[in-house]
């Protein structure tokens, strides 16, 4: 594994705008009760959108795509266990959670809005610290469950940020690595995806076991999607990290390739034309963004993550698995 320090003098960082307000839907025929959902959940952040009954709310779904929903039990037409089974019932809606307003407190109640597929209750009377908090921690168990790579069990983009953010706030100095391994869709195309897959999991099962002898403060893991992976850390941990990433992820995967293509130190990757083109076995290239950066402060977790794409590429450039760390503004740095 080779590593680099590299001086990187573009700072024009393309912004993504800001999400907007979580979209609470309200369904209730009880006016005062529902304006007074409604008001509380817009006094803390949240868009609000209001449905009488069970068969005005699934029109309004359709069109509107909130991100929760508060349910009364009792409503004319069609009541709130009802429409949870029908959003259930329908794959767009399937994932919406339900929070459900009810003056029901037995436990064979619950178990019968459990079943229909309710995430929470609020048990009337209820008072606005509860509202909202039951409203908050369905909405980010939500998230989090959404947020979760199903091939590798870890966090994806939101969680990502939201960890940088949180480090941000801490104050103290971190580093962020992106990871990708190289000439992976050479892979795919000449075993399949389900082998190239197999490259995936076996590079975030490197990255646990490095983590595991990594110390304190414990390092983040995040998977972004396809082949790139993200750790967060702290700036002496990065190369100890990576070495072992690096040594355990080409080991793991010289066992995935054919015999033949391991020991030959290639693969024949069919072109256009079905000429057969060779390419390199997979190796990692890792860009580091690093928080104790002279010169300027990060204040948004997506400025972080491009900086650190940026030294991906500059690792892509290098041959073999390579760490380029960005390090701008550090006057007398090692290269």
């Amino acid at each position: 594994m080779s590593t680099g320090v590299v001086r990187h003098k573009s700072d024009d960082i393309v912004r993504e705008p800001d999400e907007g307000p979580d979209v609470i839907l309200v369904v209730d025929d009880d006016d005062d009760i529902a304006s007074f959902v409604a008001f509380n959940l817009k006094v803390h952040g949240f868009e609000v959108i209001r449905a009488r009954d069970g068969r005005e709310a699934l029109e309004m779904i359709e069109t509107s795509r909130p991100d929760l929903a508060v349910i009364d039990w009792m409503m004319p037409n069609m009541d709130g266990v009802e429409l949870t089974r029908r959003l259930r019932a329908e794959p767009l809606t399937s994932a919406l959670p339900v929070i459900m307003l009810t003056a029901r407190s037995m436990t064979v109640d619950k178990v019968v809005g459990l079943t229909a597929g309710v995430d929470d209750y609020l048990v009337k009377p209820f008072d606005t610290a509860e509202l909202i908090a039951r409203v908050s921690s369905t909405l980010r168990r939500n998230k989090e469950f959404r947020e979760v790579s199903p091939l590798t069990g870890l966090p994806g983009n939101a969680r990502v940020r939201r960890e940088i953010a949180d480090r941000m706030k801490a104050g103290g100095d971190y580093s962020v690595g992106y990871i990708d391994i190289d000439r992976f869709k050479s892979v795919n195309d000449v075993y399949g995806f389900d082998r190239g897959d197999e490259f995936i999991t076996a590079l975030a099962r490197s990255l646990h076991r490095a983590v595991a002898t990594s110390g304190r403060p414990p390092v983040f893991l995040g998977h972004i999607g396809g082949d790139d992976f993200v750790f967060i850390c702290t700036p002496d941990q990065v190369l100890p990290l990576t070495k072992r990433a690096v040594t355990d992820f080409e080991h793991s995967a010289d066992e995935l390739y054919d015999a033949e293509d391991a020991q030959r130190g290639y693969i024949e990757v069919p072109d256009r034309r079905g000429n057969k083109q060779r390419a390199a076995l997979v190796t990692l290239s890792i860009g580091v963004a690093e928080s104790k950066t002279t010169g300027r402060r990060f204040n948004d977790p997506r400025v972080v993550m491009a900086v650190a794409s940026e030294m991906k590429k500059v690792a892509k450039s290098q041959p073999g698995s390579y760490v380029a760390i960005d390090r701008r503004g550090l006057e007398n740095a090692d290269d």
